[in-house]
């Protein structure tokens, strides 16, 4: 039995993540604490917690990213540790300093590993220190679209632009040729300024169908480092994974181990202290495999190992983060039968993957053998735009594959979601196909190849009631309508008012008041969970006037650009 240095554990995240560690605290006696922002005040995971700490906020950066408000939270709930879940700051070392600094303990790498292997390019130097083999690439900081050509002139085309300071498919941009190379740096050192607070991005060839393979590792204060075998995440859209496995189909006996030895110096290398995953890129064409990165903090796809393996993570994270020895060594481990995870979002393949928050009116998650569920929301919440769209994942074990894949086939048809679109039906269409089942899939298969035409859009969400009127014990939501005149050639707010079709965050302002514009040209950009979106002109004219500012909320239906037909 653990004695355990700290009696209480903040959650500093949101979701089916903090769902799923309050649940490992309470199993191991800890007293589980949760924070909320304002929009998440009835959330699942705050209805889950022993404790709940208010930090006000809707935006992420003025809630869940905030670590005064963390910390603040942290010492008034009288909390011994702090875990972060995965995304948010989990992988941001200067708040693991900080938690330390308030005398708790921080339920994750140290610092210095966070840091080393959060800097892309550190960590390519590192790894290759190490004698494992980074994807071919730069190790410094690229600014002009003249080294992303020379770099493709001499590696060959296409060529990945990514964030040094990125993670989690965000801040990606791919030249496919010296046309592209201009827009795919400023695109994605835009993103990764938003998204990370540093703009700095590095260059890496970029492989047409490769796969991506990665390795669990688990070590604790006392020097022991154990692989718990690979997982297969190459179903993504927008660089996002959607259906993860293990262990990785096809994946040739050679490779494999590689890659876990690999995965295993990586963790040395950078003094590693409990639960991360080393990333891989392995192209089955050339038979070539390459470091990426390391994730410094669980994964959202853990729960595959877990079924494979027998291993509980996020129990082994408290434990590590208590001073405890793994108490197994590699010999001790094995993996058994085969395990499948699909993320169910809110997002509406039929439209792109569009997120669609709103109020889930019905959801029955599926069950029976072999099924797991890690689950964020419940029938009645409703999901904000201001965050992640994961309403959860279903896990499916069996004996082999080919029953993992049927197991999982039949939970789909069962789960039933209304209220919400969700990735239910492109999921379904995934496990249909013949190049999943015979793994011949790779990462950016599903955007290139996989079908969803069929799929029935969701219906746009009801708009917001302008105010409210009580008669007689009863409330009726009254919505103004604003007639505005048509301008020449009309427009998506209807007289040239463009407006965005989604919440979000207005990333980036092409125009300005006076501009001519041609239809079609980009004239702004939403952002909103990890996917940028264009707003485009109308048709020719010139832009009015800019309705809302760099940086700041966006929400569904809001007007950014006013443009008139015409001249200036």
């Amino acid at each position: 039995m653990t004695r355990f240095p700290f009696r209480s554990v903040l959650v500093a995240n949101r979701g089916e993540i903090a769902v799923r560690v309050l649940r490992a605290c309470r199993e191991l006696g800890l007293t589980g604490i949760a924070v909320h922002s304002d929009p998440d005040a009835g959330a699942l995971h705050v209805r889950e917690a022993d404790r709940a700490v208010a930090i006000g906020g809707s935006a992420v950066a003025d809630s869940y990213l905030d670590q005064g408000k963390l910390l603040a939270a942290a010492a008034e709930a009288g909390a011994g540790a702090v875990h972060p879940g995965y995304g948010l700051l989990s992988e941001h070392a200067g708040f693991a300093r900080a938690v330390t600094r308030a005398g708790l303990t921080w339920v994750g790498p140290p610092p210095e590993a966070i840091a080393q292997m959060g800097d892309k390019l550190a960590a390519r130097r590192a790894v290759l220190a190490a004698g494992v083999e980074p994807v071919p690439g730069t190790t410094d900081p690229v600014a002009d679209p003249a080294e992303v050509v020379a770099f493709g002139e001499a590696n060959g085309w296409p060529v990945a632009v990514k964030a040094a300071a990125g993670g989690g498919g965000r801040g990606i941009r791919v030249a496919a040729g010296p046309a592209d190379a201009a827009e795919a740096l400023a695109s994605a050192t835009r993103e990764a300024a938003a998204a990370f607070g540093d703009g700095a991005c590095y260059l890496e060839r970029f492989f047409p169908r490769p796969r991506h393979v990665e390795v669990q590792v688990l070590a604790d204060t006392h020097g022991a480092i154990v692989q718990l075998g690979e997982r297969d995440c190459s179903v993504q859209r927008r660089h996002q994974k959607l259906v993860e496995e293990a262990p990785s189909p096809g994946l040739p006996a050679e490779v494999g181990q590689r890659l876990r030895t690999w995965a295993v110096a990586v963790a040395k290398a950078c003094g590693y202290v409990g639960a991360g995953t080393v990333e891989f890129l392995w192209d089955p064409g050339s038979g070539g495999a390459w470091f990426l990165e390391m994730n410094t903090r669980i994964q959202v796809e853990h729960p595959i190992t877990e079924q494979v393996t027998g291993i509980d993570l996020v129990a082994a994270q408290l434990r590590v983060a208590a001073g405890e020895p793994l108490g197994l060594t590699q010999d001790d481990l094995m993996v058994r039968g085969h395990a499948i995870e699909c993320r169910v979002n809110a997002e509406d393949p039929a439209r792109g993957f569009l997120p669609t928050p709103g109020t889930i009116t019905t959801l029955r998650w599926p069950g029976g053998p072999g099924l797991r569920v890690d689950a964020g929301y419940e029938g009645g919440d409703t999901v904000p735009a201001f965050y992640d769209d994961l309403l959860g994942k279903l896990v499916a074990w069996a004996p082999d594959r080919e029953r993992a894949i049927a197991r999982m086939r039949a939970a789909l048809d069962e789960l039933a979601v209304e209220g919400v679109a969700t990735t239910a039906p492109a999921l379904a269409r995934v496990l249909d196909h013949d190049d999943f089942r015979a793994a011949r899939h790779w990462t950016t298969w599903l955007e290139e190849t996989l079908d969803l035409g069929g799929i029935t859009p969701a219906a746009a969400p009801a708009a917001e009631a302008d105010f409210q009127v009580s008669a007689g014990g009863q409330t009726w939501p009254v919505r103004l309508y604003r007639h505005r005149p048509r301008g020449p050639g009309g427009g998506p707010g209807g007289g040239g008012l463009v407006v965005s079709p989604l919440a979000g965050t207005l990333a980036k302002v092409h125009v300005a008041a006076g501009q001519r514009v041609a239809q079609g040209e980009p004239l702004a950009v939403v952002e909103a969970m990890k996917m940028e979106t264009p707003l485009l002109a109308p048709f020719d004219g010139s832009v009015v006037g800019v309705r809302c500012a760099v940086g700041g909320p966006v929400a569904a239906g809001q007007v950014v650009v006013e443009v008139k037909a015409g001249g200036p």
